[in-house]
């Protein structure tokens, strides 16, 4: 995050959250009634319902309702997870199922005050069909369910500056930035994770650290009583706690870097703002959310101007630091290295190698300042930045993967609330130089990066999404890689003044270009089968985005026709023609190559599934669309 983004944070504390409450907080589970329940089993089935059936015994006139609650990650789900009830046959049939996924499922009761339930019944639903296709029923404005009592219902709700790390046990794990709507995380800790088998269905799991590192504050102090300067006065509860990545390392061992934004400014109010740190946690088993250990300090801001740390608060071009120690991204190299990238907005992105038994930096590192690079070199390297002369840099949030000879970096671009925008660059090494896909040399020239991965959109039949970047690029092991990131509302949305704090976690499909670049999806992942796309389903209306940068703007969509004759008879690229390469799933039209997928059509009610499009034409432009129902 940037210094701006204390303003953002300030924001989300300033109005009150009014949404509804669950009243489930203080109800006493699974104490005997005296009924004992049979684990439910199955009967008729399909890839999308099944029906289930339980019997009870023992004490039964105290019984007022019975059902059945399942999920998709909870192993002994309860009533805040889903709820069907059952008729006067203990019989239910559960809908709206996605296909091929495991579901547990516990009968339930509830009487005498109490609620019993099963033990727990697992199934696994048939591969759907698309006809049989059964789209993601969550809800986007989550408004009812943001409340912390709540939480078993959020899904994807409440999720900004995600990190994804696939676990031994098959779950994928979540974590992010401390940021919702109406702060309702505050009751829960700091750095929320949540899991998912499918990357459609999360279950909520709780803060990974309880309280403020008890390093943190005597560190602060520790530099500041070297700088000549006063012990902080701030508390716990003033830090930010912003932007972990999570990275397997080996079995049995999970690393997460944090971020800690200390508070106020360093030396008064007109002076530039105060440090971050970045620290670091390690469990054997992400799977217990309190197995965190903290394992303290890594790294804080270091600069380059000595002790003259009296710059204004606005002095943004000249900022006090050089590397601003936020935005953590760690990646374990083709060659066994370990790596900690970081940096927002001050100077550009920095690289800097780790110790690989103890994840600390592997240079001693000096006093965080200095009057030269070299004497804060240990600090870190240069790797990307936007401009050589300025430190006000408006790009964070690093995240390197490698894939087939290249190292690719993507970065978010601009302000959060609405114009975060996506780009990548690549290199051969680790360290640099990255390359634009125009050519320009970001580690050493400095300049915008393309091509634009993400940005704000609109397609028809909904308010669209802003602020999309702060991205996590991960695999599943098997050749499919995914991108995972934030994405807001755009501001009054449905005449709703906060609505641009609504924060809910995408999850969209790359694909690879022939030359090598990664094209995100512009539909989310709803685990839609990937049946043969046929060239005769190309034919007839589009939604294409042109979606090249323009600042601040959602871009629309406009219709695009495909006419049987290969032809393109309306919309931006009128009057050219169209051919399609069934075996790759490329689609040219106008010249330009578009990458096909089949994905959820989030817009459509119901939902459904459609084909949607991504691809890089002449001047690096970045395209979108999806196929009109």
């Amino acid at each position: 995050m940037k210094k701006l983004s204390f303003l953002f944070i300030s924001l989300l504390t300033a109005f009150a959250f009014t949404g509804c409450t669950d009243g489930l907080d203080n109800i006493e589970y699974n104490l005997s009634n005296g009924v004992i329940l049979s684990a439910p089993v199955s009967a008729a089935a399909t890839s999308s319902s099944l029906t289930v059936t339980s019997t009870m015994n023992g004490n039964v006139g105290v019984v007022l309702k019975k059902g059945f609650c399942y999920s998709a990650n909870v192993q002994n789900p309860t009533i805040k997870d889903y709820v069907v009830d059952a008729d006067e046959n203990f019989s239910a049939t559960i809908t709206g199922l996605m296909g091929g996924t495991t579901y547990y499922i516990r009968a339930y009761v509830y009487g005498d005050s109490r609620y019993v339930y099963s033990e727990t019944f697992t199934v696994t639903t048939g591969v759907a069909s698309l006809e049989e296709y059964v789209a993601p029923a969550y809800v986007d404005n989550y408004v009812d369910i943001a409340a912390w009592s709540s939480r078993g219902k959020w899904n994807l709700a409440n999720v900004h500056d995600p990190t994804v790390v696939l676990a031994e046990d098959g779950y994928y794990y979540m974590y992010q930035t401390d940021a919702s709507y109406g702060n309702a995380h505050q009751a829960g800790g700091h750095f929320h994770g949540r899991r998912s088998k499918d990357l459609v269905n999360w279950e909520y799991l709780g803060g990974t650290m309880k309280e403020l590192p008890e390093w943190v504050i005597p560190k602060l102090n520790e530099i500041r009583t070297e700088m000549g300067l006063e012990a902080t006065t701030a508390n716990s509860a003033d830090f930010g706690y912003w932007a972990p990545c999570v990275r397997k390392v080996k079995d049995g061992l999970y690393r997460m870097y944090y971020s800690i934004v200390c508070p106020g400014t360093i030396s008064g109010d007109g002076t530039w703002s105060e440090r971050a740190f970045i620290g670091l946690m390690e469990n054997d088993n992400p799977a217990n959310n309190d197995g965190w250990v903290d394992k303290g300090y890594v790294i804080t801001n270091a600069s380059d101007k000595g002790l003259d740390f009296n710059v204004a608060a606005n002095n943004y071009e000249n900022s006090y630091y050089k590397w601003n120690a936020i935005d953590p991204s760690y990646f374990i190299d083709k060659d066994s290295k370990h790596w900690l990238i970081y940096g927002s907005w001050h100077s550009g992105i920095a690289l800097v190698e780790l110790d690989a038994e103890s994840g600390k930096v592997k240079a001693e590192l000096p006093k965080p300042w200095g009057t030269t690079g070299e004497e804060i070199a240990a600090y870190g390297k240069l790797i990307a930045t936007r401009n050589m002369r300025s430190r006000w840099q408006a790009s964070e949030g690093p995240e390197i993967i490698y894939h087939d000879r290249y190292y690719y970096l993507f970065l978010a671009y601009d302000e959060l609330s609405v114009a975060y925008n996506t780009r990548v660059a690549r290199a051969e090494h680790i360290e640099g130089p990255y390359f634009s896909m125009d050519g320009t040399n970001v580690t050493t020239n400095g300049g915008d990066i393309l091509p634009v991965v993400t940005h704000p959109y609109k397609f028809n039949g909904s308010d669209g999404w802003v602020g999309i970047s702060h991205c996590c690029v991960f695999d599943d092991g098997n050749g499919n890689w995914y991108f995972a990131s934030q994405g807001r509302f755009p501001k009054n949305a449905g005449g709703n003044a906060s609505s641009n704090d609504l924060m809910m976690g995408h999850v969209r499909k790359i694909r690879w270009t022939e030359d090598g670049w990664p094209l995100v999806m512009p539909e989310r992942y709803g685990a839609v089968p990937q049946d043969k796309i046929e060239e005769s389903e190309l034919i007839g209306n589009w939604e294409h985005i042109d979606l090249s940068y323009s600042f601040g703007n959602q871009k629309t969509s406009t219709q695009m026709t495909l006419t049987d004759d290969h032809k393109v008879s309306a919309g931006p690229w009128a009057g050219a023609t169209w051919s399609y390469d069934a075996e790759n799933q490329v689609l040219t039209a106008n010249g330009v190559k578009l990458y096909l997928q089949r994905e959820t059509d989030w817009e459509a009610s119901p939902r459904t599934h459609t084909i949607v499009y991504a691809g890089y034409g002449g001047n690096n432009k970045t395209y979108w669309g999806k196929k009109s129902k």
